[in-house]
């Protein structure tokens, strides 16, 4: 009631927005020269290694494919996942047609026995086996009498064939792959070798950052020297505000009168018999069903509830409610809600555990139990002594002995109200005192039962409004939303200034790509990621956008070209590795020629020791991870000594105190396995990714999605 309610409250506002759209879509047409998300039939989405790809084969498989996952996914999750798939198949779909790979109807079936296709019960045989004539038959059958199912199946097909396909082609590479028994006696040896070392470590943090200049100009230069590692995709920079559609005070409390306001008789006069009418409030309502019906959110639930399925906040006090009487007004979640206790039920609610001990032919006896009824008894009336006997725990008595499912939570069967258990076991339950154990037989055999704990349930009629915005707040929110965009959209530079001076909070969203749909904070936004890559956008440019629970005013502040990064964009990373070499650079010509003590002392550093290091893990206690010093002290002989080594964390100098050789093995196959196993388990990914980049993808996604 109360949302359709809502929604009458709004027709001003919405008639307002349609008009403004439609208003707004005219002129875009009329004055608009770019394409974004408008193409012609048959134009591609696509272009892999020279190869167009059409979008209309692309729809075909992404609605398939939205089909196949439901409403799991967003959309722009499906276009990605067949985006992806699409790469995959034509990329290595070139690398089959060059070697002639295929895949016959015989090959097709092999392989389905390797996969979960060969357990679909359908392919089956009477053993539970796959079976390909009856997998080819199943197949023939869908043809003729389910075409939807046959169709279905084409897609699969392609599918497996394509998997196939690739499982062919990547067994051929790993067939290529091997490892010589030196290669694995060296892997051997790196990963057992011992060094000892003796180190002094001059850190980079003895440098202050302040003390190292770099220019932009530097940093210009070093992205232009490693162009490879500074490459960006096109992307945006975004500030909004946002506008959520909420109650205010003066609504809710409109909503907690209007709630209270039915509680008691109201008189209202009828013109029809010219007279006044009493109207019953909810607390003399007779028909509470129907009363609820008229003027609450949610209709009568006369289910008979334990305290603990009560809202949390208001279970104690509802639960203390005479027959009759009513809480609230009181607010749970987004509600008012008034509550009457309608009926209460003492001890309504049993709590129970018990011991079961099936026999054979008892109703869903386990196959295995293989005692007869006169056993099942008599063992039901040894454990029923065992349990009466004082400090006997049962629910480690029903564990270890009972039959039934609930063994393994100790017999416990947790609250269950009259009627859910068969008449044996719930007259015994409802009918003793908490604490009583005995024994009932029923069709699945002999129960040991005890009675753990009884509950009061009630029954309770609610009545609830949701708590929702006004027509006057919706009509306020949309003139400041609308405002603040005509007044930044005259007045570009004065977004923040504007917000801060309204109170409003500005949140800023950097480097968007082409392809995103989130927002932090506002979620799935893809209208606005493609107005901020319209080619008619401009940084500067402010657009209101109606979003699912308000407005977003949003302003276009940063725009990236697909390229290098400019060396503003960079410095946050190059700084940092410019002013490393720069230190490590001070650090090692200040201590040239030195020896380990005179290095500690002119830097206030100690000598340190470290043991038993391997190439393999070249980990420095105290120091972390320095591969180039283990590295080094690998190449020494013993006694020696390094000179300056640039490592992760400092300048370090090192003596190799002791380097312990690896005992040597008669053969080293099993090392070599290992490398060759550790290679062919990389080769689906590796190689694929390979492929990949060395591809020449045009990705046009983003004009039609």
């Amino acid at each position: 009631m109360a949302v359709l309610e809502n929604i009458r409250k709004r027709t001003t506002v919405l008639i307002l927005i349609i008009g403004l759209a439609l208003f707004a879509f005219v002129i875009s047409g009329v004055f608009t020269s770019s394409n974004f998300g408008g193409e012609k039939v048959g134009s591609s989405v696509a272009e892999i290694n020279g190869e167009d790809v059409s979008i209309d084969d692309f729809r075909q498989e992404v609605e398939t494919a939205s089909r196949r996952v439901g409403p799991t996914a967003s959309s722009m999750q499906v276009v990605n996942q067949v985006w992806e798939n699409t790469i995959r198949k034509n990329v290595l779909g070139a690398q089959f047609e060059d070697l002639g790979i295929g895949i016959e109807q015989d090959q097709i079936v092999d392989f389905l026995r390797t996969t979960g296709y060969a357990q679909n019960p359908e392919f089956q045989n009477q053993d539970g086996q796959f079976d390909p004539n009856i997998f080819k038959q199943t197949v023939a059958d869908w043809k003729v009498n389910n075409p939807a199912q046959y169709e279905a199946w084409l897609q699969t097909e392609n599918e497996i064939i394509q998997l196939a396909k690739e499982q062919t082609y990547f067994n051929m590479v790993k067939a290529g792959i091997g490892a010589t028994l030196k290669e694995g006696e060296l892997d051997y040896k790196l990963a057992n070798e011992k060094m000892d070392i003796k180190y002094v470590r001059v850190p980079y943090s003895s440098i202050p950052d302040s003390t190292i200049t770099v220019t932009k100009s530097e940093i210009a230069d070093y992205v232009n020297d490693h162009k490879e590692e500074y490459k960006q995709d096109p992307a945006r920079d975004l500030q909004y505000v946002y506008f959520e559609e909420k109650p205010s005070e003066a609504d809710e409390n409109e909503i907690k009168d209007a709630i209270s306001k039915l509680l008691d008789d109201t008189v209202e006069y009828n013109s029809q018999t010219d007279r006044n009418d009493t109207i019953r409030g909810f607390r003399n309502a007779k028909d509470v069903s129907a009363f609820l019906d008229r003027n609450s959110d949610t209709k009568f639930d006369t289910i008979f509830k334990a305290k603990k399925n009560l809202p949390a906040s208001v279970a104690d006090t509802l639960m203390s409610l005479g027959v009759g009487q009513i809480y609230g007004p009181y607010k749970d979640g987004g509600s008012y809600k008034l509550s009457k206790m309608i009926a209460r039920k003492s001890n309504g609610s049993v709590k129970a555990s018990h011991i079961l001990m099936q026999y054979a032919g008892a109703t869903r006896a386990n196959p295995d139990v293989t005692r007869t009824k006169e056993e099942a008894e008599a063992k039901a009336k040894e454990l029923l002594i065992e349990a009466k006997k004082s400090g006997v725990v049962f629910s480690e008595l029903a564990r270890d002995n009972s039959d039934g499912p609930s063994a393994p939570q100790g017999g416990d069967l947790g609250y269950f109200q009259r009627g859910v258990m068969v008449p044996e076991f719930n007259d015994f339950a409802f009918n003793n005192n908490v604490g009583t154990i005995g024994l009932v037989e029923t069709d699945f055999g002999f129960h040991v039962i005890k009675v753990d704990d009884k509950e009061d349930v009630v029954q309770i009629a609610t009545i609830s409004r949701e708590i929702v915005a006004s027509e006057q707040t919706i009509n306020t929110l949309f003139t400041k939303a609308t405002k603040f965009e005509m007044e930044t959209t005259e007045d570009e530079s004065a977004f923040s200034a504007m917000a801060k001076k309204e109170e409003f909070v500005v949140r800023p969203v950097n480097k968007i790509k082409a392809l995103d749909e989130n927002l932090p904070g506002l979620t799935n936004q893809r209208n606005i990621v493609q107005w901020a890559f319209n080619g008619d956008t401009e940084v500067g440019d402010v657009k209101r956008f109606n979003i699912n629970n308000g407005y977003a005013v949003v302003q276009l502040t940063g725009s990236y070209a697909e390229g290098v990064m400019s060396s503003e964009d960079a410095s946050v990373l190059v700084l940092p590795i410019i002013r490393k070499e720069r230190k490590a650079a001070k650090i090692i010509s200040a201590n040239k020629g030195k020896d380990m003590s005179t290095i500690a002392s002119d830097n206030s550093v100690s000598i340190s020791n470290a043991s038993a290091l391997t190439v393999k893990s070249p980990t420095i206690p105290g120091a972390g991870s320095e591969p180039v010093v283990v590295g080094t002290a690998y190449g020494m002989a013993n006694g020696a000594t390094s000179g300056l080594i640039e490592g992760n964390t400092g300048v370090f100098k090192i003596e190799l105190v002791n380097k312990t050789e690896a005992p040597k093995l008669d053969n080293y196959s099993v090392y070599a396995n290992q490398l060759k196993t550790s290679a062919a388990s990389r080769v689906n990914t590796s190689v694929y990714t390979a492929l990949k980049d060395a591809a020449k993808i045009e990705d046009k996604r983003a004009t039609f999605y």
